[in-house]
């Protein structure tokens, strides 16, 4: 763990209990994992947004997003925005975004539904780009169209080679090993990037209500609550993750929910 402290996001006096919040999640580490040597190893830049990307407070953490991409292609991934009208704005808005904070070479890729000969050229922008970032929208469309695709393969294989994956709100969910799907109610696979993790975004407004579903229809899973324009990424020490925007990070960890801001650190289950 960071030397940062973590805030108590339980209700009362306003309280810093970094003792309870790092030996709750030290906790939930030696019960849930068996370290080994690999996990030591730095791991690609992945970067985990709340919400409200393309705006204000996420100037930060997409500006560092970009500094670990180096200069390169930046590809919007806006599957998840449905309908496809929808994903054109989200397009249009992510591209208009990134250049404005400095990226030369910034395109979008059009619908993904997992089969069509356009994944293939889709698939083929995402290989050779070096910031893949998913756009927020429907979880469940965005992990059922990229499941077992081309295009999730070519996300895989650049990130694997150093390429920045980042995403917003679904975009963030569906990367981890489970995602709470509101629609259903109930939590659904992950593409399985981020092991033991659901992620909860717009915390600080709605998301917050869907911890308890996840603890209730999970075992070993642990929450994590992202605010609107807030984000994190793992370019921290040792590949602690670093709270960019201008919220909050909540891990619900055992001994109950701790809260990390800008500039804290904090650890999460690793590859």
């Amino acid at each position: 763990m960071s030397a940062a402290h973590p805030e108590s996001s339980g209700t009362g006096r306003d309280q810093r209990p970094a003792v309870v919040g790092t030996t709750a999640i030290r906790h939930y580490y030696r019960q849930s994992m068996k370290p080994t040597g690999a996990q030591s190893l730095r791991q690609p830049p992945l970067l985990l947004e709340g919400g409200n990307e393309f705006r204000g407070a996420m100037a930060e953490a997409d500006r560092a997003a970009l500094r670990a991409a180096a200069p390169g292609p930046v590809v919007i991934v806006p599957a998840a925005a449905v309908p496809e009208g929808g994903q054109l704005r989200a397009g249009a808005n992510g591209v208009r975004w990134f250049k404005a904070l400095g990226a030369a070479d910034v395109r979008s890729t059009g619908w993904i539904d997992g089969s069509s000969q356009a994944d293939a050229a889709i698939a083929d922008a995402v290989a050779a780009s070096r910031l893949i970032f998913l756009a927020g929208g429907s979880p469940r469309y965005l992990a059922e169209a990229l499941q077992g695709s081309r295009v999730w393969s070519a996300m895989r294989g650049a990130h694997t080679a150093g390429a920045v994956l980042g995403g917003s709100s679904a975009g963030a969910m569906v990367l981890c090993e489970a995602y709470y799907d509101p629609s259903a109610g109930r939590v659904m696979p992950g593409l399985g990037l981020l092991p033991k993790i659901c992620i909860l975004p717009h915390h600080d407004t709605f998301g917050r209500g869907w911890a308890p579903h996840i603890e209730r229809q999970t075992k070993g899973m642990l929450p994590v609550g992202i605010d609107e324009e807030t984000g994190i990424m793992n370019d921290g020490p040792g590949g602690l993750w670093t709270v960019y925007g201008k919220g909050a990070v909540t891990v619900y960890a055992a001994g109950g929910p701790a809260a990390y801001r800008r500039g804290e650190r904090l650890e999460l289950p690793g590859r």
